[in-house]
């Protein structure tokens, strides 16, 4: 891809996403996220292989769809209450169109189907960008927003991304693709405790994006994208495999790893809310989210399979990991211990 080009276009995302989040007018909220829209299709699209067209052509026409109800819903908004205060939203159908928009822009269930196919046709380093940056400015309106949305409609949503995000992950070779139901299952915990801690759900957010970058990044300096080509990359670099491992272990939420903190404020809250039995069934359903990272993790580092591959071994890399996989990944695997001071800002 042309540097120009490249330049421009990581540009637009750092303009939009800053438009988006800093916006009270709903217009300018809109306009953020169509440059974010424009700004992305050229960097999924850059490799020019089918399945990358495919996928910028199904990303451009559900974002277009998602900023078309988001203009639906404040446009109807300001025709009833005469407000484009973007934490006005109070008119019921407008509130749910606005939902259904941003579950699209995210990728909740039951918008889901575009999300797997578009990491699946981008390279990683744009799978990492769709996974975390692009879905930060939706967030932000819901944050905004989530006083006006409905409860119920939410955590229904919330419960059944986490359960299809675990489910479909299962049996999945391809790991952008493991990785793009394991960003459905992370949302549904995010929307479950929107409504009642949005502060919490922005902080889940974050270090989620934190330990899906180290993922991506260590995937990225390994070059690795399936299951198969994972099993014999350990010979390239031990200690990068076993911190992707740590960081697998992370992201599935096992303590005393920085994952287990996001999930045990949110069942902490949802106790407190009385909304125990949501609590339990969330819960229960990441243990199916577990299970593929304790598929990742042991193909990454604990064993070769049985069987012999047609892969042969990769040689060893010799130049040292970047510092910003090691912070990353040091951030990853050891937060859980700051839990006090993080529990005193939500």
């Amino acid at each position: 891809m042309n540097p120009h080009a490249k330049l421009i276009s990581t540009m637009s995302l750092l303009l939009g996403t800053t438009i988006t989040i800093s916006s009270n007018h709903w217009m300018m909220a809109w306009t953020g996220l169509e440059i974010n829209t424009l700004a992305i299709i050229p960097l999924i699209s850059k490799s020019h292989h089918p399945r990358a067209i495919e996928a910028s052509i199904k990303y451009f026409l559900v974002q277009a769809a998602a900023s078309a109800l988001v203009l639906f819903s404040s446009m109807i908004n300001a025709w009833f209450t005469g407000q484009w205060d973007i934490t006005q939203l109070t008119h019921p159908t407008a509130c749910l169109l606005l939902t259904t928009a941003i579950a699209m822009k995210l990728g909740l269930v039951p918008f889901h189907f575009w999300f797997p196919e578009v990491l699946q046709g981008s390279s990683l380093t744009t799978a990492l960008l769709l996974s975390t940056m692009m879905k930060f400015p939706p967030i932000t309106i819901l944050f905004m927003t989530s006083h006006s949305l409905n409860p119920a409609l939410f955590t229904t949503m919330a419960i059944a991304s986490a359960a299809l995000g675990g489910w479909m992950g299962l049996n999945q070779t391809q790991i952008r693709k493991i990785l793009a139901f394991s960003s459905i299952s992370h949302l549904g915990w995010m929307a479950i405790i929107l409504i009642y801690n949005p502060k919490l759900t922005l902080m889940t957010f974050y270090l989620y994006s934190l330990m899906t970058t180290t993922v991506f990044l260590t995937l990225n300096t390994t070059k690795v994208t399936s299951l198969p080509t994972m099993m014999t990359s350990w010979t390239k670099t031990p200690p990068l495999n076993a911190t992707l491992m740590l960081a697998l272990l992370s992201l599935a939420g096992l303590p005393p790893l920085t994952g287990f903190l996001p999930k045990w404020f949110i069942i902490q809250e949802l106790t407190k809310q009385e909304m125990t039995t949501a609590a339990t069934i969330i819960a229960m359903l990441s243990l199916l989210g577990l299970f593929f990272y304790l598929r990742l993790a042991y193909y990454s580092t604990i064993t070769l399979p049985p069987n012999s591959t047609n892969y042969m071994k990769q040689w060893h890399i010799n130049k040292p990991t970047s510092t910003p996989i090691a912070i990353l990944a040091s951030l990853s695997i050891s937060l859980l211990p700051l839990s006090p001071m993080i529990l005193t800002t939500i």
